[in-house]
């Protein structure tokens, strides 16, 4: 069953949930393409920007429309699609990305997660779960099914090194009051701009402490760097 990777409520609240998110569909079949669009439309706080078939068709529409949500299908034909995940990211600034797919292979799901798909969801899940899915991506959530997340977290574990034990305690450590500020940041899905501007510094600033927060902690991008905070108490959670 996929699941949020916490049972948390919402991060980001009222304001949030009151936005009108705009999802780009990317999927090569059109059966599925207007089943989306009808289960998405019924819903008043979501609407279609762009549909796509191909991964050029998909950049290009992400870059005119910016949309919130990007649904993505693995499989577009002999096509990839988690390759261009880091550029759909890197063009649409307040995008975020769920994976909606067949492929139950591990390893390709991991590597669209650790490319930066913060959502991964099966085709044959309840269409109620993909709108609970997106509202929770959208809020800056990680929505991963139980057996993806535990493969992601057993990739940053090593032996000797256990969750809240002394290599990654001193780690912490490491951190200034700033850099742990920026990292409750990343927990709410802010991305660099949202953070620059919360805390009145610049962009440019911003990358400087995540690249410094990676470096202290040890791990490698941002996916690592939630799952690391969610496990060793860095990021609030209500429950």
């Amino acid at each position: 069953m996929e699941e949020a990777l916490t049972d948390g409520q919402t991060m980001i609240k009222a304001a949030v949930a009151h936005q009108t998110i705009g999802i780009l569909i990317v999927d090569d079949h059109e059966v599925v393409r207007i089943g989306l669009r009808y289960l998405i439309e019924k819903q008043h706080h979501m609407k279609i920007v762009g549909e796509a078939t191909n991964t050029s068709d998909a950049l290009a529409i992400a870059t005119r429309e910016q949309p919130e949500i990007i649904i993505l299908d693995l499989c577009l034909g002999t096509e990839n699609a988690a390759d261009i995940i880091p550029q759909l990211l890197s063009i649409a600034e307040e995008t975020r990305v769920i994976v909606l797919t067949g492929v139950q292979d591990d390893e390709t799901l991991r590597r669209a997660s650790r490319l930066g798909a913060m959502g991964v969801i099966a085709k044959d899940a309840p269409a109620d779960m993909l709108i609970k899915a997106i509202d929770r991506v959208h809020a800056g959530e990680l929505w991963l099914n139980r057996r993806l997340t535990a493969a992601l977290v057993a990739e940053l574990r090593s032996p000797g090194n256990e969750p809240n034990g002394n290599g990654e305690s001193k780690r912490i450590g490491q951190l200034s009051n700033r850099e742990r500020d920026i990292v409750c940041l990343i927990g709410e899905g802010l991305k660099n701009k949202q953070i620059a501007d919360r805390l009145c510094i610049s962009e440019i600033t911003v990358r400087h402490h995540i690249t410094s927060i990676l470096g202290k902690l040890g791990v490698s991008d941002r996916l690592e760097l939630l799952i690391f905070a969610y496990r060793n108490n860095l990021v609030s959670i209500k429950r």
